[in-house]
C-alpha cells in the first residue's frame, strides 16, 4: 500500500483497520522533495552568514592597508553570495558532471556545512538505489543519520531525516514490481479531493464506499485498458 505524504496519513484509522498489517511505504518523491527543501534553506543560510560578515566600509576610496584589505574581503564575500545563489541548484542535482563539480567546490570553499550538504543529499539519493534491499538501506540510514549529527550547524535543518516514518519509503526495494513512487494513488486523491469540493454529499459512508469501489474496479480494468491502447496504436502505426 503506498500512500503519498511524508509525515502523517489523512486517515490513519480506516487504513490501519482495512489493511491491518500490509506494509505501508512513503513515496519516494515527497521525501526527497523534502530533503531537498531543508538543503536549500540550508543554503540560503549559509548565504545570509556570508552577507552578514562583510565588513563595513565606510564612504569613498578606502586608502590605508586596512582598508583596502577590507574592501577586497567584501567584494570577494559579495562574489561567493552571488555564486551561491546562482548555483543553488546543484546542491540538491542528482547527477553532477565534472564542471559542475569544480563549480561547487569553488562556491562551497571556505564553508565546510555547505561541503557537507552536498555529501548528504548524495547519501540521501543513495537510500533508494534498486540495487540494494531494505535491510542495506536502513543501515545506509542509520549511517547517514549519525553523520548529520556531526554537524550541527545542518543538523536542525536536516530534521526530516530523522523522521520515524522515513524507513517505509524504502519497502519498495525488496519488491521489483512495487515503484518508488505513487502517482496511481496521487491522482485518485486529487480526484475525490476535487469531488468533495465540489459535491458535499460524496462526505457520506455510502458516497464513499462506492467511491473506493470504483477506484478499485478502474485499477481491475487497467491491464486491459493498456493492451486496447497498445493494440490501437500498433493499428494506427502499420
Amino acid at each position: 500500500m503506498a500512500t503519498s505524504t511524508f509525515e502523517t496519513l489523512p486517515y490513519p484509522e480506516p487504513l490501519r483497520e482495512v489493511f491491518g498489517k500490509v506494509r505501508h511505504q512513503i513515496c519516494q518523491f515527497h521525501v526527497v522533495a523534502e530533503v531537498s527543501k531543508a538543503v536549500l534553506g540550508a543554503v540560503a543560510s549559509a548565504r545570509k552568514g556570508l552577507a552578514a560578515q562583510q565588513p563595513k566600509l565606510r564612504r569613498g576610496r578606502p586608502r590605508t592597508p586596512a582598508a583596502k584589505q577590507a574592501a577586497r574581503t567584501k567584494k570577494r564575500l559579495a562574489a561567493q553570495c552571488a555564486a551561491l545563489f546562482a548555483s543553488r541548484h546543484l546542491f540538491v542535482q542528482r547527477h553532477l558532471n565534472t564542471t559542475e563539480r569544480k563549480t561547487l567546490w569553488r562556491v562551497s570553499r571556505g564553508v565546510p556545512q555547505l561541503q557537507a550538504l552536498r555529501a548528504i543529499m548524495e547519501q540521501v539519493y543513495a537510500l533508494f538505489d534498486r540495487r540494494c534491499r531494505t535491510q542495506t538501506a536502513l543501515a545506509k540510514l542509520a549511517k547517514l543519520r549519525r553523520r548529520v549529527l556531526r554537524f550541527p550547524q545542518v543538523g536542525a535543518t536536516l530534521k526530516k531525516l530523522f523522521s520515524p516514518t522515513l524507513e517505509k519509503a524504502l519497502t519498495f526495494l525488496d519488491d521489483k514490481l512495487l515503484p518508488s513512487t505513487s502517482n496511481a494513488v496521487e491522482r485518485g486523491n486529487r480526484r475525490y479531493r476535487k469531488m468533495q469540493k465540489s459535491v458535499y454529499r460524496v462526505r457520506t459512508q455510502a458516497q464513499i464506499c462506492a467511491r473506493l469501489a470504483l477506484d478499485m474496479w478502474r485499477e481491475a480494468q487497467a491491464e486491459g485498458r493498456q493492451q486496447t491502447l497498445a493494440s490501437l496504436h500498433r493499428a494506427r502505426a502499420g
